[in-house]
């Protein structure tokens, strides 16, 4: 069922599927909620699913006043209070991790346990700051969909560019739908986020990570200096797989998934 809330005078458009257990999935940049769809109707049986378009992707205009990752962190719990979602699950990959990260530092209480797919707790170094910069400008000088066509391959393994080229090209095609001003906003909320490292650190909730060991977004070696942080961490690291694992390893992140859900 697609439904909508008005948050400060902007439709925002989210899906809810299934019954039972609240669990909210979170998509990342140069995605929408559709990017999930696989792990959707495999979990669809087993819980309810609350899968939002944040501002600016899919079929969420753009929201010219938001700043920050915790900004749609706002957008999400307005979205559970509407539902009257008083407790879920927090499933966020990519960007859709620091939402996740932003929404466990402000509403601790509404969470069961939370998950990090291919995303990390640290904030920008000053390089990856700088090349964000250089996203920017290369977005204003040729937009949305020329940047997310050169970016976009880089984020799966060898293995799957090879094997399917033809989903990654309609990832791509996708992405026309993106404004510059949407991608902008989002490259500039996630160089400003702050590291939530202290977050993690013994956490009382549990908490998921999906890592993948050729993901150059959310590098595995990062990744290790994370794992150890939360009281109870679920750990899963995928040989032959990027950044991208709901799609390169379908099958096994949904098993991961729904072991997760099932145990919190």
């Amino acid at each position: 069922m697609e439904k909508q809330i008005i948050y400060r005078q902007y439709p925002v458009t989210y899906r809810i599927e299934g019954k039972g257990k609240p669990v909210v999935f979170i998509h990342g940049f140069g995605e929408a909620g559709t990017i999930w769809d696989e792990q959707i109707n495999f979990l669809a049986t087993h819980c309810q699913l609350i899968v939002p378009d944040i501002p600016g992707s899919g079929k969420s205009p753009y929201h010219p006043t938001l700043e920050s990752i915790d900004d749609y962190a706002e957008v999400i719990n307005t979205i559970l209070t509407e539902e009257k979602i008083d407790r879920c699950i927090m499933l966020g990959h990519s960007m859709g991790g620091y939402i996740t990260l932003a929404f466990a530092e402000y509403y601790p209480h509404k969470l069961s346990g939370f998950g990090l797919i291919h995303s990390t707790a640290f904030a920008d170094s000053e390089e990856k700051k700088n090349n964000r910069l250089r996203g920017i400008a290369m977005m204003e000088e040729y937009g949305a969909y020329a940047f997310l066509r050169n970016t976009i391959p880089n984020l799966f393994s060898l293995a799957f560019k090879e094997a399917k080229p033809n989903k990654i090209e309609s990832l791509i095609e996708q992405s026309r739908l993106f404004t510059k001003e949407a991608c902008q906003q989002y490259y500039k909320a996630m160089m400003n986020r702050p590291d939530r490292t202290a977050l993690l650190k013994n956490n009382p909730l549990p908490v998921l990570f999906v890592c993948g060991k050729e993901d150059v977004a959310a590098p595995l070696n990062d990744l290790l200096q994370q794992i150890h942080l939360p009281e109870c961490s679920y750990i899963h690291i995928m040989d032959r797989v990027g950044h991208m694992g709901m799609w390169e390893a379908t099958e096994k992140v949904n098993y991961f998934l729904l072991e997760f859900i099932s145990y919190n």
